[in-house]
């Protein structure tokens, strides 16, 4: 007996030791969709806790892999870790939502995007008002697969224990949100990748499109817009029936966008891009 104990810690060490980069994984999946401030050690910290937990606790007779159960594990600590965050008070989810209603109201009138000034005449704000929001927005809020400009932590990661219809619209989620992305019109897709994925600062990407850093800004919430009904087009209709495109030059623009989505993949190709568990396959 004195000696199982030594061989069980050795095995729980070896299959945590096996398992680390996929802690590694989890946490880049993660980083990609937050703020640049959120701390990388933090997390890896979170997750190879919850690694060492899921080692303790797992039971090979129950036929789940261990990566798959400590994936569900790791999540999870991920996620409570965002979630003690400072994210974006309500006050300030609120402000982004007036500005958000304010700039759509004037793409429909003018028939294209407004500036910062003519969104601050709308709320009767300054312009350093609208972009200290945007700035306290896009520290502390999450951009994420389901939601955009005011999510928090817990709309964008998934809960632990998705069941398979949730996962399988996940998984879509993730190819509709590749198709949107790269369907996008160039420069709004140079904003979106370079701010939001490659995690460019705003004065970098201004100056690869020869133009401002509150131009960029605007560029970015017209993008993030664009993604958020495009994917509502196609993920959930009825959301997208409450915010309908005016007749025009606007409406027209935006039904190509969505249907440039539809076009670039099938149901198949999208579900492709990940694996059972929701996880990216390597290409």
């Amino acid at each position: 007996m004195n000696g199982e104990a030594p061989a069980v810690d050795r095995r729980r060490e070896d299959i945590v030791r096996a398992n680390m980069p996929l802690v590694g994984h989890l946490v880049r999946e993660m980083l990609a969709r937050v703020p640049a401030h959120v701390n990388r050690d933090d997390l890896l910290s979170a997750g190879y806790a919850a690694l060492v937990a899921a080692a303790r606790g797992f039971d090979a007779e129950r036929g789940v892999p261990f990566p798959r159960f400590a994936a569900a594990r790791v999540r999870g600590a991920l996620l409570d870790e965002l979630r003690g965050l400072d994210w974006a008070s309500r006050s300030v989810r609120q402000r982004a939502r007036r500005t958000d209603s304010a700039r759509e109201e004037l793409t429909a009138q003018l028939g294209r995007t407004p500036t910062v000034q003519e969104v601050a005449e709308r709320l009767g704000c300054t312009v350093e008002d609208i972009e200290h929001a945007e700035d306290d927005v896009h520290r502390a809020t999450v951009f994420s697969l389901q939601g955009f400009a005011t999510a928090t932590a817990d709309d964008i990661v998934t809960e632990p224990g998705a069941g398979p219809e949730e996962m399988l619209i996940r998984r879509e989620r993730v190819g509709y949100l590749r198709d949107a992305v790269e369907a996008l019109p160039e420069r709004l897709r140079v904003v979106v990748q370079g701010y939001f994925f490659d995690e460019r600062p705003m004065a970098e990407i201004a100056a690869e499109l020869g133009v401002s850093e509150s131009r960029v800004s605007q560029l970015r919430a017209e993008a993030l817009v664009l993604l958020r009904d495009g994917l509502n087009t196609h993920l959930d209709p009825a959301m997208a029936a409450e915010n309908p495109p005016k007749e025009g030059c606007v409406a027209r623009r935006r039904a190509a966008y969505y249907d440039r989505i539809a076009s670039r993949s099938t149901l198949r190709s999208r579900l492709a891009l990940t694996g059972p568990d929701g996880l990216p396959v390597a290409a």
